[in-house]
């Protein structure tokens, strides 16, 4: 859907889908607070289904077609963890997936997507392949296309993790989400903005993929030109939908570099003894690397997915 999303929405996804997914704990950690001279306080997504907090939007995606009639298929493209959570959400409801992913996407998430029972087609790893590759195939079977990222349904629906955060936990100086095509984010931003618009929100961005941070400094939408990232979530570039969103409501986007990523990820491994991808670790690695911001406040973190491949080094 291409109309832009408002707060309002959010508050309906979070009742349309509340029987479909888990609502993720939220945790502490002493020893990584002490590091960190913050209050942080990880919303879990990792521990979400299928893994990430993808299973939201593709959630309400597909509540709202199964309102107005499901279609035989659906289709997207995607990386990894929107791929697994359109699959298992059309299963669920006994609708067809087809995912396109590029053939160098992290094998574990290509079995997550064969586990739900997607069908995986195969392109070159360039937003060019995925959208002309998605095209032929949506053309072919008539299927119904569920971005991953640029779509209303799925904006409203990632906002929701957002939701559940600031209930359980009040007076929240920050929230830090990573940012990749942006629906997390503008989610996060639309949900904040029903309730508590005095929180700050900081996107936290790979500086090896820092297209978003780029765009929203020169204002206007510029597209990814590198994306030499471990953290594969957040490769993507913003779209139509998620940047007016992210300019309006985003006080900044922070970006960091591939050694605190992987340190990190290895802390939240070592000190929660909790699996989270690298994308899931790059606002910890953020909210490490800029404690003159985030010094003393309180901090939510969302931890967005938990789905890896175990030879990280």
């Amino acid at each position: 859907m291409t109309e832009l999303p408002v707060p309002e929405d959010v508050l309906k996804a979070a009742h349309r889908i509340r029987g479909c997914i888990e609502q993720t704990s939220i945790f502490t950690c002493k020893s990584l607070n002490d590091l960190s001279g913050a209050e942080l306080f990880f919303k879990c997504e990792n521990l979400q289904k299928t893994g990430s907090f993808k299973f939201r939007g593709a959630s309400n995606a597909l509540q709202i077609l199964a309102e107005q009639g499901l279609p035989r298929a659906v289709a997207t493209h995607s990386s990894g963890n929107h791929g697994a959570a359109l699959a298992k959400a059309a299963a669920d409801r006994g609708v067809e997936a087809q995912i396109v992913m590029p053939n160098n996407a992290p094998k574990v998430k290509q079995e997550a997507v064969q586990a739900y029972d997607g069908i995986i087609t195969h392109c070159e790893p360039t937003l060019d392949a995925r959208e002309s590759t998605l095209k032929k195939i949506l053309k072919k079977l008539e299927a119904e296309e569920i971005p991953p990222y640029n779509d209303s349904r799925i904006i409203s629906g990632q906002g929701t993790a957002a939701l559940e955060l600031c209930n359980e936990i009040p007076d929240l100086d920050f929230v830090v989400t990573p940012v990749g095509g942006g629906g997390l984010l503008s989610g996060t931003a639309l949900a904040l903005q029903t309730e508590w618009p005095q929180i700050r929100l900081v996107g936290a961005e790979p500086l090896n993929a820092d297209d978003a941070k780029r765009s929203l400094d020169a204002g206007r939408l510029i597209p990814a030109t590198r994306t030499d990232t471990i953290a594969d979530g957040l490769r993507t570039s913003l779209g139509s939908l998620t940047f007016p969103l992210i300019q309006k409501y985003v006080e900044t986007i922070l970006t960091v570099s591939e050694e605190p990523i992987i340190s990190a990820t290895r802390l939240i491994w070592q000190r929660m003894k909790m699996v989270v991808e690298p994308s899931g670790a790059v606002p910890l690695a953020v909210v490490l690397n800029h404690s003159d911001i985030f010094e003393g406040k309180r901090i939510g973190v969302i931890a967005s997915g938990g789905n890896y491949d175990p030879g990280i080094r």
